[in-house]
């Protein structure tokens, strides 16, 4: 079942590439007592996401946090090495970069896709949701080939 508006989000570990590696982080220490931009991306380093979608959070994180935002996360089937470099990349020093390498979180909250005909596997749906401590508040999901919903635009508008 996928998560709904007034929902808590699921208590599952992801992980973050720090200066000494891979480390977990719990969606608990992501939530809890904050206010969360989240979004999910299909696959770091692809197009839609590398030309659109994590750039418009990169330019327009200083709006999303004016709004009361805590923290920005942008979270992908990938490990932590692979969104470590994504974030290095994109210059994303203001997000967040959490890996659901194992599709866990993904799993939880009924976002699977199968990316299996572009040789992706199992990855997320590209969405969007505010969080505010732990519980949904807004929740975009994109439809096919779309950055609309779940883009910086569409969650500013939202805060």
């Amino acid at each position: 079942m996928t998560i709904q508006v007034g929902d808590k989000v699921p208590t599952v570990n992801f992980r973050v590439m720090t200066a000494d590696g891979p480390k977990e982080m719990s969606s608990d220490e992501v939530f809890s007592g904050k206010k969360v931009a989240f979004f999910a991306v299909p696959g770091a380093f692809t197009p839609g996401c590398s030309m659109t979608h994590l750039p418009g959070f990169v330019v327009k994180a200083d709006e999303i946090k004016a709004k009361g935002v805590d923290t920005i996360a942008c979270m992908s089937v990938n490990d932590a090495f692979v969104m470590g470099a994504w974030g290095q990349a994109q210059n994303a020093e203001e997000i967040l970069m959490l890996a659901d390498g194992n599709a866990e979180f993904t799993s939880a909250i009924g976002m699977e896709m199968d990316g299996s005909g572009f040789g992706l596997g199992n990855r997320c749906k590209r969405f969007g949701m505010i969080v505010d401590d732990g519980t949904v508040s807004y929740l975009g999901i994109e439809a096919p080939g779309e950055i609309k919903v779940s883009s910086a635009e569409g969650m500013l508008e939202h805060l």
